[in-house]
């Protein structure tokens, strides 16, 4: 476990918090212990180091440093400067944890952070400004403004499948709000995550930004404090547990989760385009995304048909052996290849199947799907392998997708503007593309966030900054006016004055 921590400081280790106090009681081992003792003690600096970091943050934040506007610019171009002298080790990083081309790391991580932070400096005057707002006959002269405040002490729990983009697309949107930061990587993705906490480090003083790896436990005893704001990335499960840690201290979160994202193609639709654009979203990342493609749903009567133009589009992206090819990724580790390999064995496979565990390799697959409660439709695959499920009515469609209710992507591929009415208008769903597949998150002007079991909140530009910003509503009255109609007794008079004031 990897660790960055602000300077010691006596007064940290002396006065614990209550709930701090009893882990270290619980986890404080005698001497010459065996393994769990050893286990313990590491506990109990892990409890410890994180109650220093937070009081370090909390000290800062509350020297209102923070709040200034010059400051907060002079961070994202810390972390823009950073990343600009990084860009090598990170391509290596993302090589060597996902077998990710350079082109696809670009695209994905570095050019997506710099465009952020370039739209965030750009507009975050604008942002921060104070709003006014209407104030109504009744409440005048007084006048009414809304102010941005930042939230305070966050933490940012974050995934393997895009290490950099998910980590520092919320803390964009944290220091431009001008909060202080923990932020927790993946332990699954250890290349990343070593680069990650290096960029971190040479940009921001701990007390500000800190980064804490490790274990599941790092998370589970991140989530015994209270924070301010909490930010998650991950799946469905994982995110029950965080709402659930958060809810103990009352804190807010943003729950960017996932779910099974349906990909509709109808009988109008151009096949040929389809195709090509279905296999770019599941395949890329090697279908490690969360709003790839989940499953397909085909009118029956171009099925045979898309399927072929499918095929074509992997082999022209991939060749016939994708296993050579240098821009086809990796699972992340063993055991989401041997998930994978059991959906596969448990599914009528069309096209490709062939894994290889010990290189973390599993080829584009397609499986024929006839019932909703195959295996394979029984989970987010999180992977290269994508059913194909064939339809006649539109009803079929509603059928298919509310088995799985609230998916965080929804793609319809059509020239029927019937269908997007009626299919596209009426279904919920967190974001998606009409004839295109996942383009809908590089949009940085466009929120991006689930619905219902695919997340709670939205980031991305000023909704990042307004997810770790805090909207005080704000009146400001005169001395110099002071109507006795607000005032008691409230005479027949004043009741009707009352009543036909409240109507403007």
């Amino acid at each position: 476990m990897t660790q960055q921590t602000p300077d010691s400081n006596p007064h940290h280790k002396k006065n614990l918090p209550p709930s701090l106090a009893t882990k270290r009681a619980e986890y404080s081992p005698e001497p010459n212990q065996g393994p769990e003792s050893i286990q313990d003690a590491e506990n109990v600096e892990l409890y410890r180091n994180i109650a220093e970091i937070r009081r370090s943050q909390r000290h800062f934040f509350d020297s209102n440093q923070t709040h200034s506007l010059d400051f907060r610019y002079q961070q994202l171009n810390n972390l823009k400067k950073a990343l600009n002298n990084s860009e090598t080790e990170i391509f290596q990083a993302l090589k060597e944890d996902l077998n990710r081309s350079q082109a696809e790391t670009y695209l994905t991580e570095i050019g997506f952070i710099y465009q952020e932070i370039r739209h965030v400096i750009k507009s975050l005057k604008k942002w921060s400004a104070p709003s006014r707002v209407k104030t109504p006959l009744m409440l005048q002269p007084a006048h009414s403004k809304i102010v941005r405040q930042a939230k305070g002490c966050v933490l940012i729990i974050s995934p393997w499948n895009y290490p950099l983009q998910l980590a520092l697309m919320p803390l964009i949107g944290a220091i431009a709000a001008g909060n202080c930061v923990v932020i927790k990587p993946s332990e699954h993705a250890p290349a990343s995550a070593k680069i990650f906490a290096k960029i971190i480090s040479t940009a921001f003083a701990p007390n500000y930004v800190a980064l804490i790896q490790g274990p599941t436990r790092v998370s589970e005893a991140l989530l015994e404090h209270h924070w301010d704001h909490i930010f998650f990335t991950g799946s469905t499960a994982v995110g029950k547990k965080i709402a659930s840690a958060a809810a103990a201290h009352l804190s807010p979160v943003t729950l960017e989760l996932g779910g099974k994202s349906p990909c509709i193609i109808t009988r109008s639709a151009n096949i040929k385009v389809a195709a090509r654009r279905v296999a770019w979203g599941k395949f890329f990342n090697c279908g490690q995304t969360c709003v790839a493609p989940d499953y397909l749903l085909i009118h029956k009567s171009v099925k045979s048909t898309f399927i072929r133009e499918l095929i074509k589009a992997i082999e022209s992206s991939f060749s016939d052996q994708p296993l050579r090819s240098q821009d086809y990724g990796r699972i992340i580790n063993k055991n989401h290849t041997l998930r994978l390999s059991k959906l596969i064995n448990q599914s009528d496979v069309i096209y490709g199947g062939k894994t290889i565990a010990e290189e973390r390799y599993i080829a584009p697959t397609l499986v024929d799907c006839k019932s909703p409660d195959a295996p394979i439709m029984s989970q987010e695959i999180f992977g290269p392998v994508l059913p194909i499920i064939e339809y006649e009515s539109r009803g079929e469609i509603e059928h298919w997708v509310k088995k799985n209710a609230n998916p965080l992507a929804f793609y319809l591929f059509t020239e029927d503007k019937q269908d997007i009415k009626l299919l596209y208008e009426k279904i919920s769903f967190g974001g998606g593309c009409i004839n295109d597949t996942i383009a809908h998150v590089a949009n940085i002007h466009m929120p991006f966030g689930g619905i219902g079991a695919s997340g709670i909140g939205a980031c991305h530009g000023k909704d990042s900054f307004d997810t770790f910003s805090h909207k005080k509503s704000t009146l400001i009255n005169t001395t110099k006016v002071d109507l006795a109609i607000r005032y008691q007794p409230y005479t027949n008079f004043k009741f009707k004055l009352i009543k036909f004031l409240s109507k403007f």
